[in-house]
């Protein structure tokens, strides 16, 4: 019997030694997320989209966005969500046009983006620039976009986040909007200046 109970103690120590050193671990991964939580009430989304004889200006509202994302690999998943219905220029009848005929709100009524990577680093202080790689879903449709953001954090868990990215919407199966008289660009310039929270970024 002793042989046998000295393999099971032989065993049991292995195994509370491996447990030992990947438990540090997994707590380590988990206590080192980031988690960015975007305040709709303090971000604005402008669309700019440049035509013949005028350039149209427009504003979409956020419905709300959370970002998580490990510092060390750059993953990251969530999803900024933006209300479709809500895009506007100012102008009644060529915003019903641009619900109806362009975005097809009815019928897709979420732009919506999911991160998957973040490159650069995130810390309290000054200023910096990362890029954010994920997807990107307009028109019921998924398309791959990188965006470049200015990213400024302070100490008390405050985020700002700017960015400016171009849409090829024609090229992505929308409709133009384009007649004989007035004509406009197959591709539309956002800006976005989000704010909201941040938690679990090291100085």
């Amino acid at each position: 019997m002793r042989p046998i109970c000295l393999r099971f103690r032989f065993a049991s120590m292995c195994a509370l030694a491996l447990l030992a050193c990947f438990v540090p671990a997994a707590v380590a991964q988990s206590t080192s997320q980031v988690t960015v939580h975007l305040d709709p009430s303090q971000t604005q989304i402008h669309w700019t989209l440049q035509g013949n004889m005028h350039t149209v200006h427009g504003t979409f509202q956020l419905k709300g966005g959370l970002i998580t994302f490990d510092p060390a690999s750059g993953v990251a998943e969530g999803e900024v969500l933006v209300d479709a219905a809500s895009g506007q220029s100012g102008e009644g009848a060529r915003d019903r046009r641009m619900q109806s005929d362009v975005l097809e709100s009815p019928r897709y009524p979420q732009i919506i983006f999911h991160p998957q990577k973040v490159s650069g680093t995130v810390k309290p202080g000054d200023a910096q620039n990362v890029t954010v790689d994920g997807t990107f879903t307009l028109h019921g449709k998924d398309h791959p976009l990188t965006l470049a953001l200015k990213v400024e954090a302070d100490a008390g868990g405050h985020v700002t986040a700017s960015t400016h990215f171009v849409i090829p919407y024609v090229a992505w199966g929308m409709k133009n909007p384009s007649n004989f008289l007035f004509r406009v660009d197959k591709e539309v310039a956002i800006d976005v200046e989000a704010k909201g929270t941040v938690e679990g970024l090291k100085p």
